[in-house]
């Protein structure tokens, strides 16, 4: 079950976490890449390994309250506590820490471990992997025991997945997922009371469209989901790097190259628009064909549902 939002969290999860993607410059993704690379140098650890815990920990980072946000080119972080070890009275003590257990590591050799320095942190990382070793079934296991969460080890994975398949990190992309010239309309629907089933809310924008319509990846992503729910009929789940799941559903027929498992482009044909659902599998024409669309933050403890409406019009709009 989803859990719910309301309507100003939904524009304020807009606001906060809409510009990650699109306020990287491209300068910015060239010092991360170069400092990516750098660690592997140094670690013998693939580079897209520590790109994607980093990016994964900047995802959760600019929702969270609990956590300080990134303020340099890096995202990874490690309490000051962890950084410097329990024992230490000197919680921000930048001297090798091995004498009170703390897992900070100088990384650019300047006889100190610093919690605020890209290099220290990410080779700090790096050597925390290397316990474990450099292939994906090793990596798996070294940030299940980090994070102790499927859904984080889920979207880590995801992550390294994409980077190793385009051999980069600006992957923000974002296009409309209906071409233009396709018929449609929406409106923003998000929060309205929906009744088949129970007593719920909808949670995402409904893209009325003609039966056949191509439905497009809006971004780069994973399909983590393929196949039919009571509600939403014949569906597809794809992860993206920033951790949001993007959510089609009612489609009348998918893209029958693409599992789960399979990585998508912007404009990635992944099905077509339909009426299924509501009903067991097979089940359709109980409304009109349309294209529901939902987009799901996770922020490394929970998932919640927010408003997609704001994506789409700015999507369409740089489309047009």
């Amino acid at each position: 079950m989803k859990a719910k939002v309301t309507i100003f969290s939904s524009l304020f999860i807009f606001f906060i976490f809409l510009p990650i993607a699109v306020l990287a410059d491209e300068n910015e993704y060239k010092q991360r890449m170069e400092l990516y690379q750098k660690i592997e140098m140094k670690s013998s650890i693939p580079w897209y390994y520590i790109a994607s815990v980093d990016q994964f920990e900047r995802s959760i980072r600019f929702v969270r309250n609990d956590l300080p946000k990134p303020e340099g080119i890096d995202g990874f972080y490690l309490p000051p506590e962890k950084w410097s070890g329990p024992l230490n009275p000197t919680k921000d003590d930048e001297n090798l820490h091995a004498l009170f257990f703390g897992l900070g590591i100088d990384g650019n050799e300047d006889n100190q471990a610093n919690h605020t320095d890209h290099e220290d942190l990410l080779f700090t990382l790096a050597k925390y992997l290397q316990t474990y070793g450099v292939n994906d079934q090793q990596f798996r296991q070294a940030i299940w025991n980090y994070y102790q969460r499927d859904a984080s080890v889920k979207a880590i994975m995801v992550n390294a997945q994409l980077f190793r398949t385009f051999n980069r990190i600006d992957l923000n992309e974002k296009v409309f997922p209906l071409t233009l010239g396709t018929n449609y309309s929406y409106k923003n629907t998000w929060g309205n009371a929906r009744g088949w089933g129970g007593r719920r809310i909808h949670e995402g924008t409904d893209l009325f469209a003609n039966y056949g319509a191509e439905i497009r990846s809006v971004g780069y992503g994973v399909i983590e989901l393929k196949g039919w729910n009571k509600f939403g009929g014949w569906r597809i789940g794809i992860r993206d790097v920033n951790n949001t799941y993007h959510y089609y559903a009612h489609l009348n027929s998918f893209n029958n190259d693409l599992v789960v498992g399979s990585i998508v482009e912007p404009g990635t044909v992944i099905g077509t628009v339909g009426s299924s659902g509501y009903g067991p599998p097979g089940t359709s024409g109980k409304f009109p064909p349309h294209l529901h669309y939902g987009m799901y933050k996770d922020d490394g403890k929970n998932e919640w549902a927010f408003n997609p409406y704001p994506h789409l019009v700015n999507w369409e709009r740089n489309q047009k």
